[in-house]
């Protein structure tokens, strides 16, 4: 398996994921909180949406798909349109509401597509460019793309377990 087979098949799982959390459900199932303080699947799946887009944009050189392709406009949130959700406070959390399932899984797809474009083309010496500075030691691209799965990942676990107690609350 060379590197971008691996890495298709890494953002792939992420895909499968979401899907598994967010298909078949009402816009007040995405939208719900199990309490005032906890992550909507809206929050957790926009959020890991919002952060691989704006990475992979910024290590392929790129911009993002939720100003190029106008998802900012159609969630048209009540904060900056550059926010990632990154130090969301719980008013913020609550804020992100979606008018439906397929919009969430819309801007996920396309982010997904644009991810596959761009690790699809890389190679295993592509991962050791250095695409952050701000850090001690140098965040490489492989460091910064296995971030951004590992997080994605554990979020869409979060969501796959909000639907389960969401389900759980309703008698499912």
């Amino acid at each position: 398996m060379n590197t971008s087979d691996l890495l298709t098949d890494a953002f792939g799982r992420v895909r499968e994921a979401v899907h598994a959390a967010v298909e078949g459900l009402s816009a007040d199932e995405v939208n719900a909180r199990t309490d005032a303080g906890a992550n909507s699947i809206a929050w957790l799946v926009w959020h890991l949406t919002r952060v691989q887009d704006d990475h992979v944009a910024d290590a392929s050189g790129g911009e993002q798909v939720w100003f190029t392709d106008g998802w900012a406009d159609r969630f048209d949130l009540p904060f900056d349109r550059a926010a990632t959700g990154y130090g969301h406070t719980r008013k913020e959390v609550g804020a992100v509401r979606v008018a439906s399932a397929d919009l969430l899984l819309g801007y996920h797809d396309a982010v997904h597509e644009r991810t596959l474009a761009f690790v699809g083309g890389l190679t295993g010496k592509a991962l050791d460019r250095i695409v952050d500075e701000a850090w001690s030691p140098p965040v490489t691209l492989g460091v910064r793309l296995v971030s951004v799965v590992a997080d994605d990942l554990q979020h869409a676990g979060q969501a796959a377990f909000v639907r389960g107690a969401l389900g759980r609350a309703h008698g499912g």
